[in-house]
């Protein structure tokens, strides 16, 4: 555990709340209902954060003190963007809107590279989850190698709203699967999204209903799949190739 983006025990989470600090999720022991730890939980619930119940072992695991007083919090290592960000920046460039959509990426460090890979093609943003997928931690911002200082990052509940909002300012969606139509014959040029699913799950159902494509990535090897973050990088550099030379 990271302890420059962790606190733990109660005055200490209540005060970061209090301070505007990003908490990333609060992790509080399953049954606790005292006076102190409900002041935290309006907070949180004020800030919109993520709260997990769980047993004492859990807490004490990630506890650096063995002081955590059944409160613990991760914090963001940085700022969240937002959608009308990702739009400005495309304006900015005089460019059509490129986004990546994050369907669950649960490594950080897979998520790091694909910011960065986001970056290094020209993307203007990179839209995740609120639940069941990493945010921004430390360990993802390093990993980032510093994209994540130059390509909005944007946290949403959900995933499919946004992109039918997205759809109605004009983008389209790609989603990325192994048994999709060949990357070569998918037009991916205009505005569009590229949507990358959880590693070894691949992008859930409901999500990939609301895309208009389904990209594959053409392999000769022994094996089915590539790594989430490899994947996105190819079919992102297909979508450079394709705007470049429309």
């Amino acid at each position: 555990m990271d302890n420059e983006n962790w606190l733990e025990g109660r005055h200490s989470v209540l005060e970061a709340f209090r301070a505007g600090k990003l908490v990333e999720r609060l992790y509080v022991l399953k049954g606790c209902q005292d006076g102190p730890v409900q002041n935290i939980l309006r907070e949180a619930k004020r800030a919109k954060t993520l709260v997990d119940f769980v047993p004492k072992e859990r807490l004490d695991h990630m506890s650096a003190s063995g002081k955590h007083q059944g409160v613990v919090a991760q914090l963001s290592a940085f700022a969240y963007s937002t959608v009308e960000d990702v739009f400005a920046l495309a304006e900015r460039k005089g460019e059509e809107p490129f986004v990546f959509v994050l369907d669950g990426i649960e490594d950080p460090h897979n998520l790091g590279a694909i910011i960065r890979t986001a970056n290094m093609a020209g993307a203007h943003g990179v839209i995740i989850p609120k639940r069941r997928a990493v945010g921004l931690t430390a360990t993802v911002v390093k990993a980032s190698a510093g994209a994540v200082h130059h390509t909005p990052v944007v946290k949403v509940t959900n995933l499919t709203a946004v992109m039918e909002q997205l759809k109605d300012r004009g983008m389209w969606f790609a989603c990325a699967d192994m048994d999709g139509e060949i990357m070569y014959r998918v037009n991916l040029t205009g505005p569009i999204g590229l949507v990358i699913g959880k590693e070894g799950a691949g992008v859930s159902r409901l999500v990939k209903e609301h895309c208009d494509y389904v990209a594959g990535i053409p392999t000769a090897g022994d094996i089915d799949s590539l790594n989430a973050s490899v994947a996105a990088g190819v079919l992102a550099f297909e979508i450079v190739r394709q705007r470049s030379y429309k």
